[in-house]
């Protein structure tokens, strides 16, 4: 089963868009009412038997369950019969603001950390349709449950043989998007490991180095519009709050961040495209990503945004056939590429990589591409050695899982890549 998500412009009527901010803030409400409710639970376990707060404390009975999303949704239900506000939305898209909520618990479990927030006015900017009966899309316009019908901009056809499972209405900056979560009945292999082998250092001297010597440039998205965006939050401050230009300047603030967004996705995926041009295998360090957002260079950090940039390289890779894995990143730029030597510790300003043991001299981040395609590679070469110790050998160059069949299934279902070019 092979799921898309395409997004899609739309440009609802003024009585529509009315409605669906209605239906934004109904669900803000939801969600928050919920939070609230669980919130309340936890606390409410937490004092000491033998030392209760003397100032306050939560009136729950001992044996109450805890609120989960069961719970919480028969008790939707009840609350529609009181709150005919809630009665105007789709059953399922208040039921959808539930599920988002039960989905950041369980996540927070997972990961230890990070309690759901309340959502203030304007934070909540999208709800879900989650299913539909037949196609929404009809020609140059799609119809929505209890909304109805609006024009959309339909930028790139949709596959044939995928279905419209799943629509998410997203509220920005820039107007209203369509997100459509395609689905299909295909299987598509994974990547094996083939053709030329590369291997790249991301940084902030230059964005990423390539292993061939190549180096990219990091452009600096937030860092050249900070001026711009501390400007308008200075005219914020002294707007009254609440007020006809305070709103104003709060829209050019969101267009600007949004701008800032755009514009570093959209060179992600051509700097992706690029690097999987002529290539069949990419390795990656597997950085640290929550250390590089500490620190005095954490803004330097985010804003090169290196772990999206891995994300969609992840995806392009897959998606034109070229095998994409991380390495071990420890030690890249202590370890020579030529003869393997320990180099020891190198500073942020010493640019240059010199060998004690063979004389090789080279850039310093190029050094460390080099070191983390051996690496790939070396870890490719041991999965193939297992493989053949299990009597179960794949082939490399073609075959079941071979490339060439892999990309004329992913160009027949998500189109040719598109042209990619540094600017």
């Amino acid at each position: 089963m092979l799921n898309l998500t395409y997004s899609y412009r739309i440009y609802p009527e003024v009585d529509q868009e009315a409605q669906m901010l209605d239906w934004l803030e109904q669900c803000r409400r939801v969600y928050n009412y919920a939070l609230a409710e669980r919130k309340d639970w936890i606390n409410s376990r937490k004092c000491p038997v033998n030392a209760c707060s003397i100032r306050q404390e939560y009136i729950i009975l001992a044996d109450a369950p805890y609120p989960d999303y069961y719970k919480q949704q028969n008790a939707l239900t009840k609350a529609k019969g009181v709150i005919p506000e809630l009665k105007a939305v789709h059953s399922q898209v208040l039921q959808d603001a539930l599920k988002r909520l039960d989905k950041s618990f369980k996540f927070m479990q997972e990961r230890g950390f990070g309690f759901p927030r309340f959502k203030k006015l304007g934070q909540y900017r999208s709800f879900v349709f989650p299913q539909f009966k037949s196609n929404p899309v009809n020609g140059f316009e799609i119809k929505l449950p209890k909304i109805g019908a609006m024009p959309i901009k339909l930028h790139r056809p949709i596959p044939e043989g995928f279905e419209v499972k799943q629509v998410r209405i997203l509220f920005k900056a820039s107007g209203w998007y369509a997100q459509l979560i395609l689905q299909a009945d295909v299987s598509i292999p994974d990547v094996t490991p083939h053709g030329e082998p590369i291997g790249i250092d991301l940084g902030l001297e230059k964005f990423l180095t390539v292993s061939t010597g190549e180096l990219v440039e990091r452009p600096r998205f937030f860092v050249d519009l900070q001026s711009k965006l501390r400007w308008l939050q200075r005219k914020l401050r002294n707007k009254k709050k609440g007020s006809a230009n305070y709103r104003k300047i709060q829209a050019k603030i969101r267009k600007l961040h949004e701008h800032i967004h755009n514009v570093r996705r959209e060179f992600h995926f051509l700097t992706a495209h690029k690097l999987c041009d002529g290539v069949g295998m990419i390795f990656a360090e597997d950085l640290n990503l929550k250390m590089t957002s500490r620190g005095m260079l954490a803004k330097y950090c985010l804003d090169a945004a290196w772990g999206s940039f891995l994300e969609i390289l992840k995806w392009v890779a897959w998606k034109r056939g070229v095998y994409f894995a991380k390495v071990d990143p420890n030690g890249t730029s202590q370890t020579c590429p030529q003869c393997g030597a320990h180099t020891g510790k190198k500073e942020l300003s010493e640019r240059v990589h010199h060998c004690d043991e063979c004389g090789y001299v080279t850039d310093r981040d190029v050094a460390a591409a080099q070191v983390v395609e051996q690496r790939g590679l070396a870890s490719t070469e041991q999965c193939r050695s297992v493989a053949v110790g299990q009597t179960v050998i794949l082939p490399v160059e073609e075959g079941c899982l071979g490339t060439p069949m892999k990309q004329e299934i992913s160009r027949a279902i998500l189109g040719s890549p598109r042209s990619t070019r540094f600017g």
